[in-house]
């Protein structure tokens, strides 16, 4: 059994515009699953702490296989500095409600900080890279300038008609940033990983990328 330990943050902003929105549930739990076949340890804190928002279109054909990975999302404990140490891995699914709490964070900013400057992998998927956009290195250039990044693409946003429902477009925030943005087709399959930064672009990826971040876990 391994021993690593992965800290999984989401997000507990509820609503878009007069709708509701939350944690994309896909992004959570695939990798939750992968991840617990690995063996991994796992803790999942939420911004605000208590019980997680889920956007009411991710549980549309939930067939039972997520569980164990929705009774964590009850009563979550919130997300404090603590938690920037004793981990191997932060990873951050997605879901509209990211866009919304991620980037005013300060918590989450110092804990993807530490973990940046400790080198340790960063894992995230669809809009849950929002929580890299304000995280800056000790020298103040953000932690995705001159990466490889994917998220939600602004195409993406386009199809869902919520351009104008969210505070920021995430691809172009990132290339904004200094990210070297890269992309599949629109709902397609897609992750990259650039050292210990892994990112996927949509709720297809999310296996892709847990996998990624395994294999560099186990590099």
């Amino acid at each position: 059994m391994s021993s690593k330990k992965i800290l999984f943050v989401v997000t507990s902003h509820g609503t878009i515009g007069d709708h509701k929105t939350g944690l994309w549930l896909e992004e959570f739990a695939v990798p939750y699953n992968e991840f617990k076949k690995q063996g991994y340890e796992i803790k999942v804190a939420s911004i605000a702490g208590g019980d997680v928002p889920l956007d009411p279109n991710s549980l549309e054909g939930d067939t039972g296989q997520f569980e164990e990975a929705k009774a964590i999302l009850k009563d979550t404990p919130p997300l404090t500095r603590d938690d920037a140490h004793g981990f191997d891995a932060i990873f951050l699914p997605g879901g509209h409600g990211t866009v919304f709490d991620f980037p005013n964070s300060h918590d989450l900013q110092v804990v993807v900080c530490q973990f940046a400057e400790d080198d340790k992998v960063i894992g995230s998927v669809c809009h849950g890279p929002s929580g890299l956009v304000m995280a800056a290195c000790a020298n103040g250039a953000p932690i995705v300038k001159g990466k490889k990044v994917s998220a939600f693409t602004d195409s993406e946003e386009a199809e869902m008609n919520l351009t104008e429902e969210v505070p920021f477009l995430l691809e172009t925030r990132l290339r904004e940033l200094g990210a070297e943005f890269v992309k599949g087709e629109n709902w397609a399959d897609f992750a990259v990983a650039d050292g210990k930064l892994v990112t996927g672009q949509n709720p297809q990826s999310s296996l892709s990328v847990a996998k990624k971040v395994i294999e560099v876990l186990e590099a």
